[in-house]
């Protein structure tokens, strides 16, 4: 079963009919192809930043420090959400009820207007997607990954997330749901994932560790240090 969350309703096997020309496989590491578009893009980027500079619109001190500013925000502060919800069922729930108050609670400034905290279980699995362009969690897991922005990506895991999934290494068993979220401007999902087992000694350091950005997007699950 999949199925589809846009706005606080779900699809089953809802198909938005981005279509594409270009082929379906996985690329080398087994993730989608991020496609041509985004080669593009990061062109285009790249050559109005040399421009600007050139131009003394813009220093390249100033580039600089506008690009760490963009980088700052990383999955550690997603780990750290996690691991804090793993170690404090009052927390946890506060997270899901109110997911920028609780990111407050640990001084993670959530900048997103809305923030939804979707939780992995023993029969649910969360993937998030944006199908339009590029929503993300900017301030809680910093720039998305070029997979995360691709066509292929975005078109594909709403129609099949399964076999998007599985081009990451992700197998997910027929007996479990797989729930497919699409963020929008206003709207923007992080993944709680399940906790691994062999962790009940962990401290909140320690599952910090356990946990990466693709488990936050529901590309991958969390896993304790040693079996990473």
């Amino acid at each position: 079963m999949s199925t589809h969350h846009h706005d606080g309703h779900d699809h089953d096997d809802h198909d938005h009919g981005h279509g594409h020309g270009h082929d379906h496989s996985a690329a080398a590491g087994g993730k989608p192809d991020i496609g041509p578009e985004n080669s593009r893009y990061e062109l285009m980027a790249k050559a109005m930043r040399e421009l600007l500079i050139e131009k003394g619109v813009l220093s390249a001190e100033e580039v600089r420090s506008m690009i760490e500013k963009l980088e700052s925000p990383g999955e550690h502060l997603g780990a750290r959400i996690v691991a804090r919800a793993w170690t404090d069922p009052d927390y946890k729930a506060r997270l899901l009820d109110n997911a920028k108050a609780a990111c407050t609670e640990l001084g993670i400034a959530a900048t997103e207007a809305q923030i939804i905290v979707v939780e992995n279980t023993p029969t649910l699995h969360n993937v998030i997607v944006c199908t339009l362009c590029s929503c993300y969690p900017r301030s809680i897991l910093g720039q998305p990954p070029a997979w995360y922005v691709s066509l292929d990506y975005r078109s594909r895991t709403i129609r099949d997330p399964r076999t998007v999934l599985a081009e990451f290494g992700l197998s997910i068993a027929p007996a479990v749901a797989v729930r497919v979220h699409d963020s929008t401007a206003d709207m923007r999902y992080l993944v709680l994932p399940m906790r691994p087992e062999g962790t009940d000694g962990y401290d909140e350091q320690q599952l910090i560790a356990c946990v990466n950005r693709d488990s936050l997007i529901g590309t991958a699950l969390a896993r304790a240090p040693m079996a990473a």
